[in-house]
This record gives C-alpha cells, structure tokens and sequence, in this order.
C-alpha cells in the first residue's frame, strides 16, 4: 500500500491506495500518528482504495475520536461501492463524514 500525506495549514489529506486490511491498517496508523502534529481538519481521499476491512476501520475510528478530542473535522471522500458496503454494514455512516 502506498500512503500519500499533504498538510496545509491544519488540513492533513491523506491518499492511501489499495488495500487498507490487517497488513497494511498498522503502517496507515504509524504513518498518520507521526503526521498529525497539529492537524484540525483530516481528510481521506479513498480514490484509490480497493477493500477496507474491520482493521482499516478501527483505524479510521481512532482518528476519528482524534479529531473529536480535537473539536476538528474529518471527512471519507470518493470511496468506492465496495467500501461503502462495508462502512454501512459497519454501521459507520453514523460515525464517520462521508461523502
């Protein structure tokens, strides 16, 4: 999986691509933890994502409680039919931003 990270300001757009699964959900929490800094606005662009699985999904869940104890935003953008089946089975529209 490649990660791609760009920060403006307080505004952290994270860009993984392919598999966000047990293998790789450890490598996108360690790369976003050392990114973070003062980050108030987190933004995924799942454009390239293939398949998120439970693992994905507690990682976006503790950024997401991040961002809470922040009193920040984050956002899913441009996931694709695949993993919003699994957000809704998740029950993590009710959670998470996404558009």
């Amino acid at each position: 999986m490649t990660i791609n990270l760009e920060k403006n300001g307080t505004t952290l757009t994270v860009k993984p691509e392919g598999r966000v699964a047990t293998n790789t959900a450890p490598i996108l929490a360690d790369k976003l933890n050392e990114a973070l800094g003062d980050t108030t606005n987190l933004v995924f662009d799942f454009s390239d994502v293939e398949y998120i699985s439970s693992a994905g999904l507690r990682v976006l869940l503790a950024m997401q409680q991040k961002m809470d104890e922040r009193a920040g935003a984050m956002k899913v953008l441009n996931a694709n039919e695949a993993v919003m089946q699994v957000f809704d089975m998740a029950g993590f529209f009710a959670i998470l931003d996404v558009e």
